[in-house]
């Protein structure tokens, strides 16, 4: 989700970065040369300035993070810790530079002040003005801050966006971007950027009101059920909050939610479905959730949605009727649980290279402006970010941009990267030796790990599972992103440099950045295959993880069609592909080249064992089985892995991706295989 710099030319560009000659290429230029940058870096860091700022207010995190952005374009001098986590601490020694630690983080505004031109200052009433002032901040080498920011550090305002946009006009504020600005940012990367983000208060009271304790996945227990607010009510000042979660969050089925009515002493005060207009005065915090197919709005694992409803004064009874079902965690509490801070992460990058910055829903109005942006960059442009709604903006957002031949880049959350970008870092091209193996009457099982396309897993999520000590004792695909090799070599070197024999590096969807590409037009998508073969091949990976759009109701997936499978054999060094599937029922072999579709059973190791076994229930052992078996990378780690095989005993045989490949091509060359 993220971007780059100034004045640009169609193939590529030269930006004369504070006295500095900078030269950002662009995709067009990434595909005639093997060594121009699709993700440009601002050079190797010699010498950093870090600071902790995870306990900082989200306008401290957006002022130092684009200040970070226009000092980090010359030089990368600033790095900084987001979360008390401290996965970023984690890499910093990675980056090979010496390191000054700041206990006073603000105090580096100071310190660098002379190399910034003043201050953008965002509308604290326009959420989205966040996004236009980091925009700005990039062209105008300023910083992002309040009013009260700049001149509580003697920064000159620069551009006032204070009472510019109407904060209901969502779709005039980016209109606006995108006339006044985008002809001057960069117009190979494009940014997509959420403006705010909800921060939890610590030391709310919540009361339980009810909880599903069985796996419900199938709505079975969806029912109208009422629940009574009436005891808060003597200490709800600002109203009640009524929250819904997963309240069992390790396979994916929360809280879902389809009407809610409001009576306040039997008078009907509010009656809403959600995704519709009358929530939204309801909607207290809705940013971790998402709608779906049904009018329902859910959330799944560790996230949550937060209604707030007021009863009229002198009120004694409140009573909320929900329609509700799946595995749901009702609460309620009488403070306010979260509050709304501007959303600072991965702007260092657009500010350095001079990227358009905006948030549009891939649905309605936004969504046509959407595809303007979109339609206004070459083939093969990467658009970094993320897209609002969760799992429907995912699906939405990724087909919008693929129909414009744009592959996204999951980076919302990805932190430093002007300095990660720039480390240097030895990438191996090897294609791992794969272990021998001989065709049998077996089970062939291969396990693959998620979520690699998204920059950010891989700074983080994926750091923490991959040091997991039971990591190494079970044959394992990690999909990561090829795109690391520009954006963060010294993340992906140190996966290479520390896999076990059992561990595999494959290709995130769907190569070269996530993308659909059955919805690419047919004269774009050789651009994708192409920049994907170039990666593939830097990146010593020969398997990819794909997706693809879905089928016009909704329901499943389309498979790789012959168009697609023959670009990526022409293309790329790609001897096979695992496509989303979730069912497991595909197998076809388009232009020659294997596809099978994942298989995604539900729960820990215990039900996965069981839902594999039921898998195979019609299999005679007369011919070898393939199943490629999805793992969730944000509820699985290696001990959960590990687990999993120790109940998988005869006939199943667990192998690296690369194997498996092998094995299945030669079944379907018409290897006999051996009992």
């Amino acid at each position: 989700m993220v971007s780059r710099r100034s004045f640009l030319r169609a193939n590529g560009v030269v930006l004369a970065a504070g006295g500095l000659g900078l030269t950002l290429q662009g995709p067009a230029a990434a595909r005639t040369s093997p060594t121009a940058p699709l993700l440009p870096n601002f050079g190797r860091p010699s010498h950093l300035d870090f600071a902790d700022i995870s306990t900082l207010h989200g306008n401290d995190q957006l002022l130092l993070t684009t200040l970070q952005g226009v000092v980090n374009r010359r030089r990368p001098r600033l790095y900084f810790n987001y979360d008390a986590a401290g996965y970023d601490q984690r890499w910093l020694s990675s980056t090979g530079a010496a390191v000054t630690r700041h206990d006073r983080p603000l105090d580096l505004v100071a310190r660098y002040r002379a190399e910034v031109r003043g201050a953008i200052l965002h509308d604290p009433d326009v959420p989205d003005s966040v996004n236009v002032a980091t925009t700005l901040a990039g062209l105008e080498s300023a910083v992002a801050a309040t009013a009260e920011q700049a001149a509580a550090h003697g920064l000159r305002t620069v551009v006032d966006l204070r009472g510019r946009f109407d904060p209901a006009d969502v779709l005039a504020t980016y209109r606006w971007q995108l006339d006044q600005l985008f002809p001057r940012c960069t117009h190979t990367l494009l940014a997509g950027l959420p403006p705010t983000r909800t921060v939890r208060v610590d030391g709310v009271q919540w009361r339980e009101l009810a909880r599903e304790t069985e796996r419900v996945r199938d709505s079975s227990n969806r029912a109208v059920r009422t629940f009574d607010l009436s005891q808060e009510l003597p200490t709800a000042q600002d109203g009640v909050y009524l929250r819904f979660q997963d309240s069992l969050g390790d396979d994916g089925w929360g809280a879902s939610v389809g009407s809610v009515k409001v009576s306040a002493d039997g008078t009907q005060i509010a009656a809403f479905t959600p995704g519709t207009d009358a929530e939204a005065p309801y909607l207290f915090d809705g940013l971790n959730s998402a709608i779906g197919g049904d009018d329902n709005r859910f959330a799944d694992g560790g996230n949550y949605f937060v209604y707030r409803f007021t009863a009229p004064a002198g009120a004694r009874q409140l009573l909320v009727e929900v329609d509700l079902w799946n595995q749901y965690l009702v609460t309620a509490a009488t403070t306010a649980p979260t509050r709304v801070e501007p959303f600072p992460y991965f702007r260092d990058y657009a500010v350095a290279t001079r990227a358009m910055v905006f948030w549009l829903p891939p649905t309605g109005g936004t969504g046509e402006l959407l595809d303007e942006i979109f339609g206004r960059v070459e083939p093969a442009t990467p658009y970094a970010g993320w897209f609002s709604n969760d799992v429907a903006g995912e699906w939405g957002g990724v087909d919008r941009a693929s129909q414009h031949g744009v592959e996204v880049v999951p980076a919302d959350y990805y932190m430093n990267a002007t300095v990660h970008a720039g480390v240097s870092a030895e990438i191996s091209d090897r294609v791992r030796p794969r272990p021998p193996a001989r065709l049998r009457n077996r089970v062939y099982l291969t396990l693959t790990i998620g979520e690699g396309d998204n920059i950010q897993y891989c700074q983080r999520r994926m750091r923490e599972i991959w040091d997991d000590p039971k990591r190494g004792g079970v044959p394992v695909n990690w999909t990561v992103s090829p795109l690391l090799a520009d954006i963060g070599p010294a993340l992906l070197a140190y996966y290479q440099r520390t896999a076990t024999a059992d561990d595999l590096l494959v290709a995130g969807p769907s190569g070269a950045g996530y993308t659909y590409p059955g919805s690419w037009p047919a004269a774009a998508l050789a651009a994708y295959t192409q920049l994907t073969g170039r990666f593939l091949r830097r990146t010593g990976m020969d398997l990819v993880y794909g997706y693809n759009h879905r089928k016009p109701d909704g329901d499943g997936w389309v498979a790789f069609d012959e168009r697609i499978a023959a670009a990526y054999r022409r293309d790329t060094p790609v001897r096979g592909i695992i496509q989303s599937w979730e069912t497991g029922d595909l197998l076809i072999d388009p232009a020659g080249l294997p596809v099978i579709g994942n298989f995604s059973p539900q729960g820990k190791a215990q039900e996965y064992r069981d839902t594999l076994v039921r898998r195979i229930e019609g299999w005679d052992g007369g011919e070898p089985l393939f199943i490629a078996c999805a793992v969730n990378a944000w509820n699985w780690t290696p001990s959960d892995i590990a687990e999993l095989a120790g109940l998988l005993a005869d006939p199943f045989e667990i192998v690296r991706g690369d194997t498996f490949f092998a094995l299945l091509g030669e079944h379907l060359s018409g290897g006999r295989g051996a009992s």
